[in-house]
């Protein structure tokens, strides 16, 4: 799934390479051992985000310009003309054209890069305070950041940006703990806890930065993984202090907490973890820009054959290559020369139009390359949580096996009940002795409670919601109560509910929790725990822990929660867990095992030396960290089974029908269960869930598709499910749902029917509209992208919100990231950032489609402009005896492409055919663009027939009224072929915008200021006179007319689609008669489909209609909104 086919570079770009990598001398990445105080030679500590130096800009420039075929090929014209047998008019004829085009686009680069290098001046520069060496005055001196070295000791103040990667020593709280803001780094907006070692936090006066004399840091090679580090602290008296991630602190991220902290540098300049991180991203080419360059080849063919063509009626004899040469000259306006310059500009215009529109706050453009990729995105691959969903998380169940406690008013004082008696209970328990205690434990083992009552066990559970987790309490404003601050939404909705439930989180720091115990309008019972060792969640564990010890009674447990798949197979075995589980996903619940395990104080001692003994590891220190947690899971006792709620956030239902209505299939990919997946929200009704329920039993069976008889079986499926498909046939198989509408099925099923036969499973999932991925890792939504890529052809959008995201987003040909409550990782990583996923449906549907069509016409105008006075020069030198002669001056050639008629056309990127309310509202606007038509090869072989009928109209005409001074002939059909070009700009506009007008304008005056200034190319006399004013008006009429006379009457007689809405928009009854398009969103009835599969694999499927009334908020399952019937 990962091979990728991607252009490969030229003999030239290798060699380039090659030569830079030999020239570039780069330190090998090695461990080091890093004296405290003492600085050693190290990578220079300098942030350069520049492209290009002093010294290599104008080489860079000039290399990045002519690699591009169309500036090579114009070069070498340009510099055939110091050849004397070759030469054409004067040098500005073809070095004015292409020094244009270069000096704009260096000039753009320039500014670009000096506004880079302002921003790393400022932060190169930016000044610290170090430990001087023994010899100075002052023990403190102040260093700009990019002359600090590895082995400095630096003092950071709150606020302050982390200048290189350093190893925390000590902090102002008296435990050592500091807090930074990583959201530049990681993208990710909870702050983030740091601890200094305690032989250093202890040892050091705050402003004593010489106290590190004699102390070490081994540290690991520099990589660019940030959640680990392995390094080693020797303090001077010889004591070895294990450092991991929590230790440290990372260039680019800023102190959050009260300073200030010391730290000792480990990594500088390209080392550190954000400049390993900091890989450019892939440059992504626009469909527009592979449909244009593949035109303008076929415009350079077209420009080779049109001059072997005239020396071929003019006769090979004698030297006949020159004239082959001088007629590539003539006709190499043919090439669209300016074309991508005039692309380019227009990207800045669009990107400018996106951020200013209202509509859409807070979206940024990333990448100017891909506005107009996104008038042409077919398959849209969205994320879940976050993304389609709010990433509210909201507790709504609690499963004990045999007791279930849900989020009403009765079930919640239940508990509080149930708390209260266990309270008290403990409180009495206070005088039993030591050996009544230790019959609750089990000699390291697990604790069994069979006999124990619901209350007891409910009391317990949210002990254990109270404790496992990485929530920090936040004092509330104005006294009011505490907020909770966590990087998880399940962990803050958990601990939450624990709070209303009776006990809260009051306190916690790095070594201690308290919780309060009773009611909240109370004072409450101080329950302190000790943390004696914290397990954070990791996408490989997929499951988070905590050890803890209860100060009052002594008690070690261990709690953990995470994933079904992960702890299921872990804690003792009980016939309810699956089937609960499954009933909380099918309610749309995402759901969480708790499980716990009590430890005896001799069997904690043993297990916490073999902890601290793999910490003191250096190789592979976190596999043998893992190896002795695991020891921790055996035994486990499941406490309860959580379901929390993340329901569809504002506007998705809507904004999904939109784009299905378009023509964009919305694929979702998301890590939750697939049942999950389907009903994000809750169901609406029974039959809904029922449906749910049985394609749940059926694809719980199927996680051996893998096995050695599971590959025949799935290939004797794929092929029986593409022949369904090609029937049109419903068809549930395995571990896959596929009606007329989706198709469902997990990540284990994804890459065992690719492994399989990539190319059938393609072809059976790009059949449906909308493809539902669940259990889906961050590596197979990018994979699941490149394969759409290589079997479609098609362009691919991705959505997403979170971290998981960045790998789909930076495969697809446009990456769309929100900013939401995971951070913005994805956000900053993606080439366009929006606020909400409904802003998708306008990004796509005005944005997209306005950028792709204007940038279409802006290229068709372009090559137009090109043909046609290409046109007039072959009509010229064949009427003239195929002589190599230019028919317009230098001068004149070089204005017709630039002031003369530039500025109208390239005002058509300002051209809307509809409003943009009009464009939302019927998205089958959309759908048209889709079909490619605007460049196809069809379109631009009839812009070249009227580029040659117009230019050879013009010609003749010319030489038709011939007069007595060929002057006078230039005059006539150079103004004609102006004129024509500002009245075909000028008919095509839609919607006027007044820039448009003051184009037209001013391109006018410019001519006729040229005729005033350039009287050696006119004859003023004569353009002052009426025969001059017929002639022309003649010639450009009948150059002209036709063209719009043909367009009318095609308009009235084959209307666009956009005319069909312009004359029937106060007509819906129009509409249905002419069955071409659809009511609006609005007005349509909605079908919610399901598939009804209890009758096994060949059943069909039934229909559930929806009253036109009933409500479609944010709680409709969303497998109901992707199986969206249509009209």
């Amino acid at each position: 799934m990962e091979k990728i086919n991607r252009k490969k570079p030229s003999c030239f770009q290798r060699c380039w390479r090659r030569c830079c990598h030999l020239l570039r001398h780069r330190r090998p990445l090695l461990p080091r051992l890093v004296r405290l105080g003492q600085p050693m030679v190290s990578a220079p500590n300098l942030l350069r985000n520049q492209k290009y130096s002093a010294l290599s800009f104008i080489p860079q420039v000039l290399y990045e310009q002519f690699s591009v075929f169309l500036n090579f090929c114009f070069l070498v014209m340009a510099l055939s003309q110091f050849v004397t047998a070759l030469k054409i008019g004067y040098l500005y004829t073809y070095w004015g054209p292409l020094s244009f085009v270069i000096c704009v686009t260096a000039l753009r680069e320039a500014v670009d890069d000096l506004r880079r290098w302002r921003r790393d001046r400022e932060l190169n520069s930016a000044l610290y305070e170090v430990a001087a060496d023994a010899s100075a005055e002052s023990a403190v001196r102040l260093l700009p950041s990019r002359l600090l070295q590895v082995g400095h000791v630096v003092r950071l103040a709150k606020g302050d940006r982390v200048p290189a990667d350093l190893v925390l020593l000590r902090a102002p709280d008296r435990r050592g703990a500091c807090y930074l803001r990583t959201d530049q780094l990681d993208g990710e907006t909870d702050w983030k806890l740091r601890v200094a070692p305690a032989a250093t936090q202890l040892a050091w006066e705050d402003s004593d930065l010489n106290a590190s004399q004699g102390s070490t840091v081994w540290a690991e090679r520099p990589s660019m993984d940030l959640s680990t580090f392995v390094g080693t602290l020797t303090t001077s008296t010889g004591a070895q202090v294990p450092l991991g991630i929590e230790n440290t602190l990372w260039a680019g991220t800023v102190l959050a907490s009260a300073g200030p902290v010391l730290g000792v540098v480990v990594y500088t300049g390209r080392e550190t973890r954000a400049a390993m991180n900091s890989a450019k991203p892939r440059s992504k080419l626009s469909l527009i820009d592979s449909e244009v360059n593949l035109a303008t080849k076929v415009l350079v063919v077209s420009v080779l054959l049109v001059s072997l063509l005239l020396v071929g009626l003019k006769g090979f004899g004698g030297q006949w290559y020159k004239y082959f040469w001088r007629f590539l000259l003539l006709f190499s306006y043919i090439i669209p020369l300016a074309l991508r310059m005039n692309l380019d500009m227009a990207k800045i215009i669009y990107a400018f139009m996106i951020v200013r529109d209202k509509c859409l706050d807070g979206c940024v453009v990333r990448n100017t390359t891909v506005p107009e990729e996104l008038g042409r995105i077919s398959y849209l691959l969205s994320d879940k949580t976050g993304t389609l969903t709010e990433n509210n998380m909201v507790f709504k169940k609690l499963h004990l096996g045999s007791l279930v406690i849900t989020d009403d008013a009765d079930s919640l004082a239940e508990v509080r009940c149930h708390v209260t008696a266990w309270l008290k209970a403990r409180i009495g328990s206070d005088e039993d002795s030591d050996s009544e205690r230790q019959t609750q434990r089990d000699g390291g083992g697990g604790v069994t409670r069979e006999g124990a009552d619901a209350g007891s066990r409910a009391a317990e559970a949210v002990r254990a919601l109270a404790l496992c987790h990485n929530v920090t309490p936040v004092p509330g404003e104005a006294g009011g109560p505490a907020d909770y601050q966590a990087s998880s939404p399940d962990e803050v909705a958990l601990v939450g509910w624990a709070a209303c439930a009776g006990l809260a989180l009051a306190e916690r720091d790095q070594d201690r929790m308290v919780l309060l115990a009773g009611p909240a309008d109370a004072a409450g019972v101080r329950l302190e725990y000790r943390l004696l060792q914290v397990f954070p969640f990791s996408s490989e564990s997929k499951r988070m822990g905590v050890l803890v010890r209860d100060e009052q009674s002594g008690e070690i447990a261990y709690y953990t929660k995470g994933a079904d798949s992960v702890l299921a197979p872990l804690v003792q075995p009980l016939d309810w867990i699956d089937e609960e589980v499954a009933n909380l996903s099918r309610e749309g619940l995402r759901t969480l095992l708790v499980a716990r395990r009590c430890l005896t104080p001799d069997f904690y001692r043993d297990w916490s030396a073999r902890y601290e003994q793999a910490g003191l590891a250096v190789r592979d220190r976190e596999q043998r960290l893992e190896q002795v947690r695991q020891q921790l899971d055996s035994g486990l006792e499941l406490l309860c089974v959580t379901g929390v709620e993340d329901r569809l956030a504002d506007g998705v239902r809507r904004c999904l029908e939109t784009l299905r209505d378009a023509g964009v299939r919305v694929w979702m990919l998301t890590g939750d269960r697939l049942e999950t997946a389907c009903f994000p929200g809750g169901s609406s009704s029974s039959s809904s869930a029922a449906a749910a329920a049985a394609a749940a039993s059926g694809i719980s069976g199927a996680s051996g598709i893998a096995g050695s008889d599971g590959a025949d079986l799935l290939d004797r499926e794929l092929r029986a499910a593409a022949r369904r498909v090609e029937a049109g046939q419903t068809h549930f198989y395995h571990k896959f749902i596929r009606n007329s509408q989706a198709l469902a099925l997990t990540g284990a099923a994804l890459e065992a029917a690719v492994a399989q036969d990539e190319r059938l499973f393609a072809r059976i999932a790009c059949r449906a509209p909308a493809v539902v991925v669940s259990r889906c890792s961050p590596t197979q939504k990018a994979a699941v992208v490149r394969l759409l890529q290589r079997h479609t052809g098609r362009r691919c959008a991705a959505i997403g919100d979170g971290g998981n995201d960045v790998a789909m987003i930076q495969a697809a040909d446009c990456g769309l990231g929100i900013a939401g409550r995971e951070g913005r990782q994805a956000a900053l990583a993606a080439d366009v950032s929006v606020s909400r996923f409904e802003q998708s449906a306008r990004l796509l549907l005005v944005h997209g489609r306005r950028c792709y069509r204007n940038s279409a016409l802006l290229a068709q105008f372009v090559i137009h402009r090109g043909l046609a006075i290409s046109a007039m020069q072959a009509v010229f030198s064949a009427v003239f005896y195929y002589a190599a002669v230019s028919l317009f001056p230098g001068a004149l050639m070089v204005g017709y492409a630039t002031v003369f008629t530039n500025f109208p056309v390239f005002s058509l990127v300002l051209d809307r055919d509809v409003p943009a309310t009009t464009a939302e509202k019927f998205p089958e606007l959309y759908r048209e663009l889709l079909k490619g038509r605007e460049l196809s090869a069809k379109t631009l072989w009839v812009w070249t027939a009227v580029s040659l009928y117009q230019g050879g109209v013009i010609m003749y005409g010319s030489l038709w009224l011939f007069e007595t001074s060929f002057l006078r002939i230039v005059s006539i059909a150079f103004t004609a072929i102006v004129l024509n070009e500002l009245l075909m700009v000028a008919c095509t506009v839609r919607t006027w915008h007044w820039l448009m007008s003051v184009a037209e304008l001013l391109s006018l005056l410019c001519y006729l200021l040229a005729v005033v200034v350039l009287p050696n190319y006119f004859d003023p006399g004569f353009i002052l006179t009426l025969s001059f004013l017929w002639k022309v008006s003649v010639i450009t009429a009948i150059s002209a007319i036709p063209f719009f006379v043909i367009k009318f009457v095609r308009y009235y007689m084959r209307p666009p689609i956009t005319r069909k809405l312009q004359s029937g928009a106060d007509s819906p009854a129009w509409f249905e008669q002419a069955g071409r398009l659809r009511r609006p969103i609005e007005a349509r009835p909605l079908l919610s489909s399901m598939v009804d599969i209890s009758g096994g694999g060949g059943g069909g499927a039934d229909f559930e209609l929806q009253p036109p009334d009933s409500p479609a908020g944010p709680g409709t399952p969303l497998m109901m909104t992707l199986l969206q019937s249509r009209t």
